[in-house]
């Protein structure tokens, strides 16, 4: 892949991402699951979810809202160190979105659940 297509790449799947988040944090729930492969596979702290539709079924229940502190990218995989406000709280994260055809495919996260527990 050449410097011009990686760099091309990567900004696109940090521009999906990006739009995801903010689709999530305004809570349209329609506009985040359009970045999504339909055969999304999550897996957390707290569990695994198989397909876009029950994950974002979850997130219309949660309405968690991120706060991005620093989005790291190669090629169509995003890294993010995030804030997510989960029932008050505010938890610090670790996400790994991977893409493919500029939707995401993939997501893993981590953080430490103790405050939640």
């Amino acid at each position: 892949m050449s410097t011009t297509n990686k760099l091309l790449t990567e900004h696109n799947a940090k521009v999906v991402l990006q739009d995801f988040l903010n689709a999530l944090n305004t809570e349209d729930f329609n506009l985040a699951r359009q970045q999504l492969h339909d055969d999304l596979y999550f897996k957390g702290v707290m569990g695994e979810r198989n397909g876009a539709d029950i994950y974002i079924a979850d997130m219309e229940k949660m309405k968690f809202k991120y706060d991005i502190k620093k989005v790291f990218t190669d090629g169509e995989e995003v890294c993010l160190w995030y804030d997510i406000n989960m029932g008050g709280k505010t938890i610090f994260c670790a996400g790994w979105y991977q893409l493919d055809d500029e939707k995401i495919k993939s997501i893993q996260v981590i953080f430490d659940p103790r405050p939640i527990l």
